[in-house]
C-alpha cells in the first residue's frame, strides 16, 4: 500500500521593524512628524519664511536706513559775501532755502495737507484705503499708475528713492515710510516735505518757490498764495505756467474748498482767497548785485579745487554744500576796476571798424528767441543790450522782442550777436564791443587780499579771465626787479651805468644779439635812477649783465614772477607772466620784501557757521572793539618769508616814485599822493601794462589783444595803460589818506644831485619834481661819502688862505695866537652849517 506524501508549505513573507525609544526634542518631532496635521503646518511655515525671504530680497534688500534722516541735510547753494560780510553772489543750480519747522505759516502747512495727505498726523506713514483704491483703479487702467501717497511716502521717494513709476517702487515706499515714521517726528517729517519738495522754477521747498513765483518770503504770503504753492507738487511744470492760469486757478479752489471742509478758514476766507487772481511773477534773476563776475568766477574755482562740484565730491561741495564764503572782494573797488577798463578798452576801440566778435546763431526759424536765451550773453555796461541780428533792419533779444535796427554796419550778417543801445521808441542803435582784451587787478599790499579782478570786457561775453589766465610779456614793468638785483649785488641808485649800444655773443645757434632802447639812441653815463625813470633798455640789460643773469632769474622766480632761463632778453620781459603774479610782485616790493600769497578768499564756514578753511584760521575776538579796554592790543606775527632784503624793496619803490614825478607815468603826478608805479610796452607793440599804487594798494592792468598783434605804434602803457589806472585810483583813492612809503630800519636817506647822483651839501630837496636836488635811499656804507676837494672849495669862494712870509715873524704870529684857536672853531661852525651838518 502507498502512503500519500505532504507537500511543504511556502514560506511567509514577513518583515520586523526594529525601533528605539529616543528621548528629548527629536524623539518628539518624531512623534509629531507621523501626524499630518502638523506636517502641513511646517510646510506653511517654511513657504511663508521663503515667500518673506523672497519679499525682502526683491524689495528690501538694498533699501537705505531711515535712520539717516535724522542727521538728512538738504543740498544748498553756496552764498558769497564780500569784504563787507554783504553777500552779492550765489553758486547754486536749483533755488534752495532751508527753514525750520516753525518758520512755516499754519495755513501754509494746513494747505500741503488738503493738497496732498489729510489724514497725515494720524496714519502711520501709509494710507491703505488710499492704495486700495489706487490698486483697483490702476488694474483697469491703461494709462499711467495713479498712486495715493502720503506725505511720508513722497519723503521716501524723493530723497532715498529714484522717481520710476512702478508698483515696485510703491512697495518700496510704503516699507521706508513706516521707517521713516519710526525714526521722526511728524514736524521732523513735515520740514523735510516742505524743505525738498520740488515746485517749478527750478525752487526746491516752499521757500524758495515763494521766492521765485510771488518774489515773497513764506510769512508775506496770502491764504491764495499759499494754496497755489500747495498744487504744486502734482504738476509745477503745468500749473507754473501763464497759458494754464485756468487750470491753475481751478486746482487752487480745490485746495481751497478742501480746507473750508476740514474747518481749517471760514467760508468768507474761501470766498476772498477764490476771488484772487494767480498774481505770479515773471522769472527773475537771484536779486544779488551783478559786480564781479570774473572775481566770483575764479572763487569758485578755487572753491571747486578745495571742496568738489557735487554732494558725491564731500560735505562741503560748492552745488550741495550750503557753504557761506567770506572773500576779499571791495565793491567799491570792484565797480571801479570794471569802468576804468572797460573805459580804456572803448577808448583804444574808438574809430576802428565795426566787427562781429560776440557770436553767431541760427535765426532761421521762430526758436532763434530760445537759442539767443540759452548762449547766456548779455552785458550790463551803461544802458546796452545784447541782440541778435534778424535781418532786414531788426534786432531781436532774449525774450523774443523785436525791435529796429537805426542804421548799422554793412559787415554785420543776420545771425551776429551784437550790441545795441536804445534810440527811440523800440529803436536801437547798434555798438561795437572791442576786439581788444585786458585784464586789472587790485591788491592790498600789506596782507596779500585780492580787492578786484576784471578779466576783460565783460565775462558773460567771453568767461575767459585775462587776469588771471592770460599768459602775456610784461615788459619794462619788470625792470624794476631786474634794478632790484642790481642793488643786492653792490650798485646804488646813484651807481653810474652807460646808456649805449650793447651787444653779446649767445653762442654760434643764436649768434651776436644787440639790444635797443625803445626809442633808439642813448644818453651816455647816467644814474640807475634815471635809466629806471625814463625806462632804458640798455641801462637795463647792462645792469643785468654785471649783477648776473642768474641772480636776475632768481629774482624773479624769488617773487613769484615766473621761473625763466638766464637769456638777457628776459630783462626786458621778454618771459611769460600773469597780471595777477606782476601785481603780487610789486605788492611784496610795498611789503619790504616780504613774501604775499594772493587770497581771494578770507575764509570758508560749512552750513553750521564753522570755518573750515583756511584750516589754521583763528578769529580776532578784539580786533574789532570800539574802545581800548586796558589789556595789550592785538599784535600779529609778520607771515610769510623774507624774499628780498627790505632796504632793496624800499630802494626800488623810492625809485619807482621818481616813474611818476619825471619818468614815463607822469600823466599820474596831478593824483597828487605818494606814488609808485612802472610802465610797459612790449616789443609790436602787442601788450601795454602799468603796476603801481600807493602804501595802500597796489593795482596792474595791461591792454592786448588776445591773439597778440600790432596795436599801433602809438600805443604804449603811458598813453593807453596808465589813464585806466588814474581813472580807477581817482575813484578808490578819493578820501584815502596821504600816507608816504615807510622806509624799513637802517635806511639811510641822503641828499643827492639828482643829475650826477653826487651828495650835495648846502641845498635842500624842493617841491618841484625836475629839482636838482632829490633824497635817495642807500644802505649804511653805500652812500657817497664827503670829500673836500680843493677845486670845489674853490668853486664854493672858501678859498684856503697862503701862508705869508709875516706870519713867520714872532710879533705877527703873537699877534695872532690868541685869536687862532676861536676863529678856527668859528671857521668849523660855518663849514658844517654849510654842508647840512656832520654826517
Amino acid at each position: 500500500m502507498t502512503e500519500a506524501v505532504t507537500p511543504p508549505e511556502e514560506p511567509t513573507n514577513i518583515s520586523y521593524k526594529l525601533k528605539r525609544d529616543v528621548d528629548g526634542f527629536i524623539g518628539k518631532w518624531q512623534i509629531w512628524w507621523q501626524r499630518k496635521r502638523f506636517r502641513w503646518m511646517v510646510y506653511a511655515a517654511g513657504a511663508a519664511f521663503l515667500l518673506l525671504l523672497l519679499f525682502w530680497v526683491v524689495f528690501a534688500r538694498n533699501l537705505p536706513d531711515a535712520d539717516a534722516l535724522i542727521e538728512y541735510e538738504s543740498p544748498l547753494p553756496t552764498v558769497v559775501r564780500d569784504i563787507h560780510g554783504e553777500p552779492f553772489q550765489s553758486y547754486a543750480r536749483e533755488r534752495r532755502v532751508q527753514l525750520e519747522y516753525a518758520d512755516f505759516p499754519r495755513l501754509l502747512i494746513r494747505a500741503y495737507l488738503a493738497a496732498e495727505d489729510k489724514t497725515f498726523f494720524s496714519h502711520g506713514g501709509i494710507d491703505y484705503p488710499g492704495i486700495a483704491s489706487a490698486i483697483f483703479d490702476n488694474m483697469f487702467s491703461s494709462g499711467r499708475s495713479r498712486g495715493a501717497s502720503t506725505i511720508t511716502q513722497q519723503v521716501a521717494k524723493n530723497l532715498l528713492l529714484t522717481n520710476e513709476y512702478s508698483y515696485t517702487r510703491k512697495v518700496k515706499e510704503a516699507i521706508l515710510a513706516k521707517r521713516i515714521e519710526s525714526a521722526l517726528t511728524k514736524p521732523q517729517i513735515l520740514s523735510l516735505y516742505l524743505n525738498e519738495i520740488a515746485l517749478g522754477r527750478q525752487s526746491f521747498g516752499v521757500e524758495a518757490a515763494a521766492q521765485a513765483y510771488f518774489g515773497k518770503s513764506v510769512d508775506q504770503l496770502q491764504l491764495h498764495e499759499m494754496a497755489f504753492l500747495a498744487i504744486l507738487p502734482k504738476a509745477p511744470e503745468r500749473y507754473g505756467r501763464a497759458k494754464n492760469a485756468d487750470a491753475a486757478i481751478a486746482r487752487r479752489n480745490w485746495v481751497l474748498g478742501e480746507m473750508f471742509a476740514n474747518g481749517w478758514i471760514t467760508e468768507k476766507q474761501m470766498a476772498d482767497a477764490r476771488a484772487m487772481p494767480l498774481g505770479l511773477i515773471a522769472q527773475r534773476g537771484t536779486g544779488y548785485k551783478n559786480i564781479g563776475g570774473y572775481f566770483t568766477e575764479e572763487v569758485r574755482r578755487q572753491l571747486i579745487e578745495k571742496f568738489g562740484e557735487t554732494d558725491k565730491d564731500g560735505p562741503y561741495s560748492v552745488y550741495a554744500g550750503g557753504l557761506w564764503v567770506r572773500t576779499s572782494m571791495n565793491p567799491e573797488y570792484q565797480v571801479a576796476a570794471t569802468q576804468a577798463l572797460r573805459d580804456g578798452l572803448l577808448r583804444y576801440n574808438a574809430g576802428k571798424a565795426w566787427k562781429a566778435n560776440m557770436g553767431t546763431i541760427d535765426v532761421s526759424d521762430d526758436k532763434w528767441a530760445s537759442r539767443f536765451a540759452s548762449t547766456n550773453i548779455s552785458i550790463d555796461y551803461a544802458n546796452w543790450r545784447a541782440g541778435v541780428a534778424l535781418g532786414k533792419g531788426r534786432v531781436g533779444f532774449a525774450d523774443g522782442t523785436v525791435g529796429l535796427l537805426n542804421g548799422g554796419p554793412a559787415a554785420m550778417k543776420a545771425g551776429d550777436v551784437i550790441a545795441v543801445v536804445p534810440n527811440g521808441a523800440n529803436s536801437f542803435s547798434v555798438r561795437s564791443v572791442p576786439e581788444v582784451g585786458g585784464g586789472m587787478v587790485v591788491q592790498n599790499p600789506l596782507n596779500g587780499r585780492v580787492l578786484a579782478i576784471q578779466g576783460g570786457f565783460d565775462n558773460r561775453i567771453s568767461s575767459f579771465n585775462r587776469a588771471t589766465q592770460a599768459q602775456r610779456q610784461p615788459g619794462s614793468t619788470i625792470k624794476p626787479f631786474v634794478y632790484a638785483t642790481a642793488l643786492d649785488n653792490g650798485m646804488t641808485p646813484t651807481s653810474i651805468i652807460v646808456d649805449g649800444p650793447y651787444c653779446v655773443w649767445q653762442g654760434a645757434s643764436l649768434g651776436q644779439k644787440c639790444f635797443r632802447n625803445f626809442g633808439g639812441g642813448g644818453a651816455g653815463p647816467q644814474t640807475m635812477r634815471w635809466g629806471l625813470e625814463q625806462s632804458r633798455n640798455l641801462m637795463t640789460v647792462r645792469a643785468a649783465a654785471d649783477s648776473g643773469m642768474d641772480n636776475v632769474t632768481d629774482t624773479f622766480r624769488a617773487m613769484g614772477i615766473g621761473d625763466y632761463p638766464d637769456y638777457l632778453s628776459y630783462a626786458l620781459g621778454a618771459g611769460e607772466t600773469t597780471v595777477l603774479k606782476m601785481v603780487n610782485a610789486y605788492s611784496m616790493l610795498v611789503n619790504h620784501g616780504r613774501e604775499l600769497k594772493p587770497t581771494l578768499i578770507d575764509y570758508a564756514q560749512n552750513r553750521k557757521g564753522k570755518v573750515i578753511f583756511p584750516e589754521n584760521w583763528k578769529p580776532c575776538n578784539r580786533c574789532r572793539a570800539k574802545d581800548w579796554d586796558g589789556k595789550p592790543m592785538p599784535r600779529f606775527a609778520a607771515s610769510g618769508k623774507q624774499v628780498m632784503d627790505p632796504i632793496t624793496a624800499y630802494q626800488t619803490v623810492h625809485m619807482l616814485e621818481g616813474v611818476i614825478q619825471r619818468g614815463t607815468a607822469t600823466i599820474l603826478r596831478d593824483l597828487d599822493r605818494p606814488l609808485f608805479g612802472k610802465t610797459g610796452t612790449t616789443t609790436g607793440p602787442t601788450n601795454v601794462w602799468f603796476i603801481g599804487g600807493s602804501p595802500q594798494l597796489v593795482a596792474g592792468l595791461y591792454l592786448g589783444f588776445d591773439q597778440p598783434r600790432n596795436m599801433g605804434g602809438y600805443a604804449q602803457g603811458g598813453s593807453l595803460a596808465a589813464p585806466v589806472f588814474k581813472q580807477f585810483a581817482r575813484v578808490a583813492m578819493a578820501g584815502m589818506p596821504k600816507t608816504p612809503f615807510i622806509a624799513p630800519a637802517g635806511t639811510r636817506l641822503v641828499r643827492i644831485d639828482r643829475k650826477s647822483g653826487k651828495r650835495v651839501y648846502g641845498a635842500w630837496p624842493g617841491d618841484d619834481p625836475k629839482s636838482a636836488v632829490i633824497w635817495e635811499a642807500f644802505k649804511a656804507e653805500t652812500e657817497p661819502k664827503r670829500s673836500i676837494r680843493q677845486d670845489e672849495l674853490a668853486a664854493r669862494g672858501d678859498k684856503p688862505k697862503k701862508k705869508e712870509s709875516s706870519d713867520s715873524k714872532s710879533g705877527s704870529g703873537n699877534a695872532n695866537a690868541g685869536q687862532g684857536p676861536s676863529s678856527a672853531t668859528k671857521r668849523d661852525q660855518e663849514f658844517i652849517q654849510q654842508e647840512g651838518g656832520i654826517y
